[in-house]
């Protein structure tokens, strides 16, 4: 039999009392102890008698007083509290997750060790299918990089010299800028919950996007009231078109109508306001808010190309979405009036018959480099040439 004094494993605590960090030293002892051994702790501290046998009962040690020391020694209990624990990862945890993340694993970090007993979770986007993209993780770190303060990226104190009535079209058009970018928010907002934390890319770039646009409606609204007091138009038909976006249930489709389709158009806007803007202020925010835009549209157009590789037969799906949005919206005006007269005047640049000619025609042109655009992305999803035609024309009016 194997002498006691080598099965003990002794543990001098000196004045050292449980509350200000002893634990730690007998933690660390029970650690290193095999089933066969038991650790002997001896100290001076006042109460540590008590104190010992209490954080022995709730960490579930066997605890005993032998010759004036105090004998520790792991239960059986205790020793099975990670028999059955499962480690939250995929073949690398650190770059490559699970095609599948299991309720299990909550919000553990990828990689860890989860305990059995962690209560199921509700993440409703666990397969890598439905959320992945391989781009993600260059896509946050260039977005987390080229994040701008509003406050100093902006050249607030430039001059406006334009008529009163440019003045009152940018307003509106940044009114109609605000609204849309509040829906390009709360659509992944919805989402960002339902991703499982397994794929931690994804939630970050999703956390990024909303941050952007937030963002987007504070140098918008900042913008509308440099000289004016109150925002322009609201329309029903504006916000009927949005809601359809924000009402959609399925990611995927939410991911397609959103930024495939609707931010992508978004994004040849901004390019026109950069243009055609008619000062500087309006010009910065316009380029700064298309630069963060398109790292949204290349992040679904990965996502979603990844998912058509995948599940052919979601493209159908992708269709009837949005013919059913078109359905829902044929009563509508689409974009209001004074938006698209405002875009009209802005790139007149003036009131003569030749500049709103020519202010007219450029807002044609843009109308039709956004259904240039759609039908591009459209082929990138795997569409022919006549399918994204046909969808690209059944867009909503409202460009998002």
């Amino acid at each position: 039999m194997e002498p006691l004094r080598e099965r003990i494993i002794d543990v001098d605590l000196g004045d050292l009392g449980l509350d200000e960090g002893a634990h730690l030293l007998v933690q660390r002892a029970l650690a290193q102890c095999d089933p066969a051994q038991v650790i002997r702790v001896r100290g001076t501290a006042h109460a540590l008698a008590v104190d010992l046998r209490g954080w022995a009962r709730a960490q579930g040690h066997r605890f005993e007083v032998s010759e004036g020391a105090w004998i520790l020694s792991r239960s059986a209990s205790y020793d099975g509290r990670w028999r059955n624990a499962v480690r939250a990862s995929g073949t690398d945890a650190a770059t490559s997750p699970g095609e599948h993340a299991s309720s299990r694993w909550g919000v553990a970090a990828r990689g860890a060790l989860v305990e059995d007993s962690v209560p199921a979770w509700d993440f409703a986007l666990g397969d890598k299918d439905s959320v992945w993209s391989d781009d993600a993780p260059r896509l946050y770190a260039m977005g987390a990089a080229a994040q701008w303060d509003p406050a100093t990226a902006v050249p607030w104190s430039s001059e406006l010299t334009h008529p009163a009535e440019v003045e009152d079209a940018v307003v509106q058009v940044m009114t109609y800028l605000i609204e849309n970018e509040t829906a390009a928010l709360q659509v992944p907002a919805r989402f960002l919950g339902r991703v499982h934390p397994h794929y931690r890319e994804i939630v970050q770039v999703l956390a990024l996007q909303c941050a952007d646009e937030a963002r987007h409606m504070e140098v918008f609204t900042r913008r509308a009231l440099l000289q004016r007091d109150a925002l322009g138009l609201s329309t029903a038909g504006g916000q009927r078109s949005l809601q359809t976006l924000y009402e959609e249930p399925d990611y995927a489709i939410a991911s397609f109508l959103l930024s495939v389709l609707g931010e992508g158009s978004f994004l040849s806007l901004l390019w026109f306001l950069h243009a055609h803007g008619p000062d500087e202020v309006t010009r910065s925010v316009a380029k700064l808010s298309a630069q963060d835009e398109a790292r949204h549209v290349a992040f679904s157009l990965s996502h979603l190309q990844r998912h058509c590789e995948r599940e052919p037969a979601i493209r159908a799906k992708f269709a009837r979405a949005v013919d059913a949005r078109h359905q829902a919206l044929q009563h509508t005006a689409g974009l209001n009036r004074e938006v698209f007269d405002g875009l009209v005047l802005l790139a007149a640049g003036g009131w003569s018959p030749a500049a709103l000619r020519r202010g007219h025609h450029a807002v044609i042109a843009l109308q039709q480099t956004m259904d240039e655009g759609r039908r591009g992305r459209l082929a990138r999803l795997g569409f022919s040439a006549g399918e994204a035609e046909a969808l690209s024309a059944l867009h909503t009016r409202n460009f998002m």
